[in-house]
């Protein structure tokens, strides 16, 4: 059993905070992962894997279960019959922007707009992480996973994990427990032969992102680097002398409204549709056709709302905190809760819950937390 001498969860989550567990169990393999969950899982006892830390908000007492390192590693090419594609393999404790690393030098398309994005690919689909329009659900092709309620591995395509906006079957949300309890062993991807030369670029949030215009080419190492470098402006690549990046990332969801919701918003906050728009289509029989055509019935649609700009605009500025406190807003990025230096995990609460009331305060809008929270409540 490859247990070690517990480690400060403040050490190994990027928010810096948490306790020490009562147990720690770094797992390198997939035999040893699988091995070592269905043990804990017989106990009973309080339990969270832990791969990068970056999605992570720990409680301040020490946690009093067990916590299992994923860092396993590994890259396998798979064979695929998709002309123009290749399919990964790739093991749940490998780090994610590696990943993109080696697939945009292998020229291969499909996650260059995740670049710097921190984690391991293991909880990528967990949330359906994405950046600049592009999702992993894009690419996702199957996982490999351990169910803790039977103690099985299995293989769930894509299509079976209800992957939406930040979200699957497989997440732990604030208040509720996850529709299908399991742990990823590994993730299998299927990505675009692109090559190394300029390419269109397809997206307008990207294009716009990286000052694009829509007949622009560029090739996929331009784009990571110009992604990198634009979510290093924001403090949202890791950087032990950035405090900006001692988050976890995007505290809080883009909230989804109906329609009429966002209509009671103000104008400028920008939002997206989160299915098109497509003109409706009515057939009418010819022998029944009296001359006039009904008004088209549009289906509602959900609205994705930008929460960074709810935050700005009910006052709370970038870098606001509350007095004598250690955590604020990231001085480059309103959506970021930060740890300035040694601040507890009760005084991170404290500015999200101030930063939840302040919105629903304005807009009448309750924000969600993205990160999953351990021992901690807003």
């Amino acid at each position: 059993m490859p247990e070690i001498t517990p480690i400060a969860l403040s050490q190994l989550t990027t928010l810096r905070t948490g306790g020490v567990p009562a147990r720690m169990i770094d797992a390198t393999t997939t035999t040893e992962l699988v091995a070592v969950l269905r043990e804990v899982w017989s106990y009973g006892d309080p339990w969270f894997v832990l791969g990068g830390g970056s999605n992570l908000f720990v409680g301040d007492e020490p946690f009093d279960g067990t916590v299992v390192r994923i860092l396993t590693q590994g890259i396998e090419r798979l064979a695929t019959t998709r002309v123009g594609f290749v399919r990964w393999r790739v093991q749940a404790g490998h780090t994610w922007d590696d990943v993109v690393a080696v697939a945009v030098a292998e020229g291969l398309a499909g996650i260059e707009a995740m670049s710097g994005i921190p984690g391991t690919i293991g909880a990528a689909p967990v949330q359906n992480i994405g950046a600049y329009g592009q999702e992993i659900s894009e690419t996702l092709v199957e996982v490999e996973l351990l169910d803790e309620e039977t103690g099985e591995v299995s293989i769930v395509p894509a299509a079976d994990l209800g992957l939406g906006f930040r979200t699957s079957v497989l997440k732990h949300h604030y208040g509720s427990v996850p529709q299908r309890p399991a742990v990823i062993l590994s993730v299998t991807l299927e990505l675009a032969e692109v090559g190394h030369g300029e390419q269109p670029v397809r997206g307008a949030q990207l294009r716009g992102a990286l000052g694009l215009e829509p007949e622009a080419s560029v090739s996929l190492a331009w784009i990571r680097e110009h992604v990198l470098a634009t979510r290093r402006r924001k403090g949202m690549v890791l950087d032990d002398a950035d405090p900006d990046t001692y988050s976890a990332g995007s505290f809080f969801q883009n909230a989804i409204v109906s329609e009429s919701f966002a209509r009671t918003l103000p104008a400028a906050c920008p939002r997206w549709p989160m299915t098109p728009q497509i003109d409706p289509v009515t057939v009418i029989p010819l022998e029944s056709y009296d001359g006039v055509v009904p008004r088209p019935v549009l289906q509602p649609t959900a609205v994705k709302v930008s929460a960074a700009w709810l935050i700005e605009n009910s006052g709370l500025g970038k870098g606001f905190k509350l007095p004598r406190s250690r955590a604020a807003l990231s001085s480059k990025h309103a959506l970021a809760l930060t740890n300035r230096g040694h601040a507890t995990a009760a005084e991170l609460s404290e500015l999200a819950r101030f930063i939840q009331g302040r919105v629903q305060s304005e807009f009448g809008l309750i924000l969600q937390p993205e990160p999953v929270l351990i021992g901690v409540e807003l």
